[in-house]
Protein backbone atom coordinates (compact mmCIF):
# COMPACT_ATOMS: atom_id res chain seq x y z
CA UNK A 1 0.00 0.00 0.00
CA UNK A 2 1.45 3.38 -0.96
CA UNK A 3 1.36 6.50 1.21
CA UNK A 4 -1.62 7.99 -0.65
CA UNK A 5 -3.70 4.84 -0.05
CA UNK A 6 -2.73 4.81 3.64
CA UNK A 7 -3.95 8.40 4.10
CA UNK A 8 -7.31 7.50 2.55
CA UNK A 9 -7.78 4.58 4.95
CA UNK A 10 -6.89 6.45 8.11
CA UNK A 11 -9.41 6.26 10.89
CA UNK A 12 -8.37 8.98 13.30
CA UNK A 13 -10.23 10.25 16.36
CA UNK A 14 -10.11 13.71 17.92
CA UNK A 15 -10.32 14.27 21.67
CA UNK A 16 -11.16 17.89 22.47
CA UNK A 17 -11.02 19.74 25.78
CA UNK A 18 -13.97 22.06 25.06
CA UNK A 19 -13.41 24.57 27.87
CA UNK A 20 -9.72 24.85 27.06
CA UNK A 21 -10.56 25.37 23.39
CA UNK A 22 -13.18 28.01 24.16
CA UNK A 23 -11.01 29.91 26.64
CA UNK A 24 -7.94 29.79 24.45
CA UNK A 25 -9.63 31.08 21.33
CA UNK A 26 -12.33 33.45 22.56
CA UNK A 27 -10.88 34.84 25.76
CA UNK A 28 -7.17 34.81 24.95
CA UNK A 29 -7.10 35.25 21.17
CA UNK A 30 -10.37 37.20 20.84
CA UNK A 31 -12.07 35.26 18.04
CA UNK A 32 -14.77 32.60 17.84
CA UNK A 33 -14.69 29.20 16.21
CA UNK A 34 -17.19 28.15 13.60
CA UNK A 35 -17.60 24.60 14.90
CA UNK A 36 -19.05 23.28 11.64
CA UNK A 37 -15.97 24.50 9.75
CA UNK A 38 -13.70 23.19 12.50
CA UNK A 39 -15.25 19.72 12.23
CA UNK A 40 -14.72 19.77 8.45
CA UNK A 41 -11.09 20.78 8.94
CA UNK A 42 -10.55 17.87 11.33
CA UNK A 43 -12.12 15.48 8.83
CA UNK A 44 -10.29 16.76 5.77
CA UNK A 45 -6.85 17.57 7.17
CA UNK A 46 -6.46 14.87 9.83
CA UNK A 47 -8.90 12.21 8.58
CA UNK A 48 -10.87 12.38 11.84
CA UNK A 49 -13.82 10.00 11.68
CA UNK A 50 -15.01 10.66 15.24
CA UNK A 51 -14.52 13.90 17.16
CA UNK A 52 -15.20 13.65 20.90
CA UNK A 53 -15.89 16.99 22.56
CA UNK A 54 -15.55 16.83 26.35
CA UNK A 55 -17.75 19.50 27.89
CA UNK A 56 -19.39 20.36 31.19
CA UNK A 57 -23.16 19.90 31.16
CA UNK A 58 -25.34 22.90 32.01
CA UNK A 59 -29.06 22.34 31.24
CA UNK A 60 -29.64 25.84 29.87
CA UNK A 61 -26.96 25.24 27.20
CA UNK A 62 -28.99 22.56 25.42
CA UNK A 63 -29.17 24.58 22.18
CA UNK A 64 -25.36 24.75 22.11
CA UNK A 65 -25.06 20.99 22.64
CA UNK A 66 -27.57 20.30 19.87
CA UNK A 67 -25.65 22.60 17.52
CA UNK A 68 -22.32 20.91 18.32
CA UNK A 69 -23.84 17.49 17.66
CA UNK A 70 -25.31 18.73 14.37
CA UNK A 71 -21.79 19.84 13.41
CA UNK A 72 -20.64 16.25 13.86
CA UNK A 73 -19.15 16.26 17.35
CA UNK A 74 -19.82 13.51 19.85
CA UNK A 75 -20.43 15.38 23.08
CA UNK A 76 -19.15 13.68 26.22
CA UNK A 77 -20.75 15.47 29.13
CA UNK A 78 -19.25 16.02 32.55
CA UNK A 79 -21.39 16.90 35.54
CA UNK A 80 -20.72 20.47 36.64
CA UNK A 81 -20.70 22.11 40.02
CA UNK A 82 -22.04 25.63 40.50
CA UNK A 83 -19.58 28.12 41.97
CA UNK A 84 -21.02 31.33 43.40
CA UNK A 85 -18.80 34.41 43.48
CA UNK A 86 -19.08 35.78 47.02
CA UNK A 87 -18.81 39.40 45.88
CA UNK A 88 -20.93 39.49 42.72
CA UNK A 89 -23.19 36.51 43.48
CA UNK A 90 -22.63 35.46 39.86
CA UNK A 91 -22.82 31.71 39.25
CA UNK A 92 -20.22 29.96 37.13
CA UNK A 93 -19.84 26.24 36.59
CA UNK A 94 -16.87 23.95 37.00
CA UNK A 95 -16.67 20.64 35.14
CA UNK A 96 -13.16 19.26 34.81
CA UNK A 97 -13.09 16.83 31.87
CA UNK A 98 -9.44 15.74 32.08
CA UNK A 99 -10.02 12.25 33.49
CA UNK A 100 -12.83 11.49 31.04
CA UNK A 101 -10.78 12.61 28.04
CA UNK A 102 -7.78 10.50 29.06
CA UNK A 103 -9.96 7.47 29.81
CA UNK A 104 -11.75 7.68 26.44
CA UNK A 105 -8.53 8.18 24.45
CA UNK A 106 -6.83 5.20 26.11
CA UNK A 107 -9.82 2.85 26.22
CA UNK A 108 -10.61 3.45 22.53
CA UNK A 109 -6.99 3.22 21.31
CA UNK A 110 -7.61 -0.01 19.40
CA UNK A 111 -10.55 1.57 17.54
CA UNK A 112 -8.56 4.38 15.89
CA UNK A 113 -5.32 4.69 13.94
CA UNK A 114 -4.12 7.99 15.42
CA UNK A 115 -5.40 10.57 17.90
CA UNK A 116 -5.65 14.32 17.49
CA UNK A 117 -5.64 15.95 20.92
CA UNK A 118 -6.91 19.52 21.23
CA UNK A 119 -5.80 21.32 24.39
CA UNK A 120 -2.99 23.39 25.88
CA UNK A 121 -3.33 21.85 29.32
CA UNK A 122 -0.22 20.22 30.78
CA UNK A 123 -2.44 17.79 32.69
CA UNK A 124 -2.59 15.85 29.43
CA UNK A 125 1.19 15.36 29.19
CA UNK A 126 0.83 11.80 30.50
CA UNK A 127 -1.71 11.02 27.76
CA UNK A 128 0.52 12.54 25.08
CA UNK A 129 3.46 10.49 26.37
CA UNK A 130 1.33 7.32 26.27
CA UNK A 131 0.09 8.00 22.73
CA UNK A 132 3.60 8.73 21.44
CA UNK A 133 4.93 5.55 23.06
CA UNK A 134 2.22 3.53 21.30
CA UNK A 135 2.61 5.39 17.98
CA UNK A 136 -0.94 6.70 18.29
CA UNK A 137 -0.47 10.48 18.27
CA UNK A 138 -1.18 12.27 15.01
CA UNK A 139 -1.30 15.86 16.24
CA UNK A 140 -1.55 18.02 19.34
CA UNK A 141 -3.44 21.19 18.48
CA UNK A 142 -2.77 23.80 21.13
CA UNK A 143 -5.53 26.24 21.93
CA UNK A 144 -3.71 29.00 23.81
CA UNK A 145 -0.97 31.33 22.63
CA UNK A 146 1.26 29.85 25.33
CA UNK A 147 0.77 26.19 26.09
CA UNK A 148 2.01 24.26 29.12
CA UNK A 149 5.76 23.72 29.35
CA UNK A 150 4.94 20.06 30.08
CA UNK A 151 3.95 19.71 26.42
CA UNK A 152 7.06 21.33 24.92
CA UNK A 153 8.92 18.02 24.59
CA UNK A 154 6.28 17.00 22.01
CA UNK A 155 6.91 20.06 19.80
CA UNK A 156 7.14 17.95 16.63
CA UNK A 157 3.44 17.07 17.08
CA UNK A 158 2.22 20.56 18.03
CA UNK A 159 0.27 22.91 15.80
CA UNK A 160 -1.30 26.05 17.29
CA UNK A 161 -4.97 26.45 16.46
CA UNK A 162 -4.25 30.02 15.34
CA UNK A 163 -2.70 28.52 12.16
CA UNK A 164 -6.26 27.58 11.12
CA UNK A 165 -7.91 30.88 12.11
CA UNK A 166 -8.73 31.92 8.54
CA UNK A 167 -10.40 28.56 7.88
CA UNK A 168 -12.38 28.14 11.11
CA UNK A 169 -13.12 31.63 12.42
CA UNK A 170 -16.80 32.43 12.82
CA UNK A 171 -17.54 35.23 10.38
CA UNK A 172 -20.76 36.52 11.88
CA UNK A 173 -22.49 36.44 15.21
CA UNK A 174 -25.23 33.89 14.64
CA UNK A 175 -26.12 31.79 17.66
CA UNK A 176 -24.81 29.77 19.36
Amino acid sequence: MNKKDKIKSENNYAFIDAQNLHNGVKREQNWKIDYARFRILLRDKYKVKKAFLFIGYIPENQDLYTYLQQCGFICVFKQTLPIIDKNTKKITYKGNVDAELVLEAVSKKDAYDKAVIITSDGDFACLIKYLVKHNKLEKLITTHLYYSSLLKQYAQFITPISVFKNKIKKEHSRKP
